[in-house]
């Protein structure tokens, strides 16, 4: 595939049009990769540029510096058409070191351009990064196809900040924002928006703020002046539905969603949670929110962060608690006394590549049967996923309405790829958002006797009850209950009653879920691929694509997995093949057959790596043909 940035050789700084274009900051994970690519992003939505993102960076804190196990990845894709996914290729890369450069070399178009600082390209960089001795790609032909920019970037960034106050470490940081500044002029885009992050950021640090706007300036000045350059590029606004749109990420887009729903419910929120990758941010995001009636607690455990989650919705507040795969594991235990509780309340899980440990900075989808089966005894709980880092707002709002209308646990699943990866959101407006209407219990609902705090309504939810309400008192706790009132029954009918009637509970949400549809393509024909979680964008564009080739192929994703929309065996049937593809060894699929009996065909892939437009699309024309 050549790259879409063919230039205009001869003329000086000639503007070429772009339609779209993918960019990748690459280097060592002290290198400042993550918040360059963030400020580029940042600036491009700002514009008006449709994206998407996908940052990636090593497990450890601080990895093997100038080693291929310490990359540090920021993707991003941008353009003035839609956008889904942060790209196959790359159609720059910005290399920082020779480490840098062998990770995603692979993956830069032909006649791509690179950029790289040479000062990472010295013996001891070469011979960290693994290459035999005596070989340099920068003087070896190796990148002859490519438009290749040397440039010391440590070197004039050093010259840049001479005679300043910082020290030598401080200095080093800035060359991220040479870079900045050189892609900004490379690219059209103006430095307003990152000189006013610098000074808010380092507003009580004026010479560290002074320094990054400075070496910022010198890398556009570099662009501007030499004549290395030949061609600039620009990339038009993308023609989005009108309305006020940020940049935000899934995490972002989580907090948001769970302050909204508060507002929504009237429920004061409440965020019970211990730390882990890549959940974490949510954590650090609804901590701002304190004068929107939210509450943080940081606790010593999973199980401490879920059990005081707990506490909050039974007192009459929305509890929530958010983790990825080993945390879900912990809190296990205390998940089954909300669900014979009976009580509203969130469960965020972040996925990531497992088991235990396994890949804490790396993206999958693999916690799917966890989240279904993953309890002890019969407890089966609404499972929904987000497909999209903007998609998290509103998935967040649609569990937190099941929660309340039908008094259980929700599991909402996002992953890391989502949870890092960012959009452009466009703010609703209030006359956009349902209310989440919530009705606690003052009456006694059983005239002349003892109130019944498990007598059920049409959608069998039982009553929520604050406590301390007037005659309203009832036994709580773990063990099975009695039918109607709660008491403690080891009555082996009663059981089967009380299993079976929560578990017809959580089907009859169902009756509240609109019939799902093909997000593209039609409603029937010879091939549909049928997604969930985030897989979403790279299907979309695949599917897109084929169809604009003549393909008969179409395109269903799942927001709700348990239970699932009542007419969605019914529209796969209308299929002939049925493609599921997965970040995991076949999750989806195993639910699809078992409960529908469709011979569907599964797509797996383990990489921490999201899915590309390419491979499905290679997948789908193996299986038409």
């Amino acid at each position: 595939m050549e790259s879409t940035l063919a230039g205009k050789p001869g003329h000086h700084s000639a503007m070429v049009e772009a339609e779209s274009i993918v960019i990748r900051f690459s280097g060592d994970s002290g290198d400042g990769m993550q918040l360059t690519g963030t400020q580029f992003t940042d600036t491009a939505a700002y514009l008006g540029k449709d994206l998407s993102t996908f940052p990636e960076f090593p497990a450890e804190i601080r990895a093997p510096i100038g080693t291929t196990a310490g990359v540090s990845g920021f993707q991003v894709h941008f353009g003035s058409v839609e956008i889904f996914t942060p790209g196959d290729q790359y159609d720059v890369l910005v290399a920082m070191n020779s480490a840098a450069l062998k990770v995603d070399l692979a993956r830069l178009k032909k006649g791509g351009i690179i950029i790289v600082n040479t000062a990472g390209f010295d013996k001891k960089n070469l011979n960290l990064a693994g290459y035999p001795p005596g070989v340099n790609p920068l003087e070896d032909g190796s990148l002859e196809e490519y438009t290749v920019y040397k440039i010391d970037i440590t070197r004039f960034t050093k010259e840049c900040l001479e005679g300043s106050n910082l020290g030598m470490k401080e200095i080093d940081r800035s060359k991220n924002m040479f870079v900045l500044g050189l892609l900004f002029w490379m690219f059209d885009e103006p430095m307003d928006f990152t000189i006013t992050f610098i000074n808010e950021k380092f507003a009580k640090k004026p010479e560290i703020a002074e320094a990054n706007i400075k070496t910022l300036k010198a890398g556009w000045n570099f662009g501007d002046h030499t004549e290395i350059f030949t061609t600039r590029y620009k990339v038009s606004p993308a023609n989005l539905p009108k309305g006020e749109y940020r940049n935000i990420s899934g995490n972002q887009a989580t907090a948001i969603g769970l302050v909204a729903a508060s507002e929504l419910s009237g429920l004061p929120l409440f965020l019970g949670s211990y730390p882990i990758t890549p959940a974490s941010d949510v954590l650090h995001e609804l901590s701002k929110y304190k004068t929107s009636n939210v509450k943080t607690f940081q606790a010593e455990d999973e199980i401490a962060a879920i059990c005081a989650a707990i506490g909050a919705s039974y007192a009459g507040g929305l509890g929530v608690t958010t983790t990825s795969g080993p945390g879900m594991s912990l809190k296990t235990e205390a998940l089954g006394l909300a669900t014979i509780l009976e009580i509203p309340l969130l469960v965020i899980d972040i996925q990531r590549g497992g088991p235990s440990t396994g890949l804490p900075t790396k993206t999958e989808q693999s916690d799917l049967m966890q989240a279904m089966y993953g309890r002890h005894g019969e407890g089966p709980l609404p499972v929904i996923a987000a497909a999209s880092p903007a998609d998290c707002f509103d998935t967040i709002l649609e569990a937190a309405r099941i929660a309340v209308d039908h008094m259980t646990p929700v599991i909402v699943l996002s992953d890391g790829y989502i949870a890092n990866g960012s959009e452009p959101w466009r703010f609703p407006s209030a006359a956009d958002l349902k209310p989440i209407n919530v009705q606690f219990t003052t009456e006694n609902n059983n005239p002349g006797g003892t109130f019944l705090p498990y007598k059920r309504d049409e959608k069998l939810s039982r009553p929520w009850v604050v406590p301390g309400t007037k005659e309203l008192m009832h036994r709580i706790g773990g063990l099975e209950k009695q039918v109607d009132t709660g008491n403690v029954s080891y009555d082996a009918k009663n059981h089967e009653a009380m299993t079976r009637l929560r578990a017809e509970k959580i089907e009859k949400i169902a009756d509240g879920i609109p019939d799902i549809k093909p997000e593209t393509g039609n409603a029937s024909g010879k091939t549909v691929v049928l997604g969930w979680g985030s897989t979403g964008g790279a299907i979309k564009t695949a599917v897109r694509e084929l169809i604009e080739g003549g393909y008969d192929v179409a395109h269903i994703h799942l927001k709700h997995i348990n239970p699932f929309p009542k007419n969605l065996g019914e529209l796969l049937k209308g299929y002939d093949q049925v493609l599921i593809p997965e970040m995991n060894s076949g999750q989806l699929i195993q639910l699809i057959r078992a409960k529908y009996l469709i011979p569907a065909i599964g797509f797996s892939k383990m990489q921490g790596l999201p899915f590309t437009t390419s491979e499905l699309k290679h997948k789908i024309l193996e299986l038409i043909k």
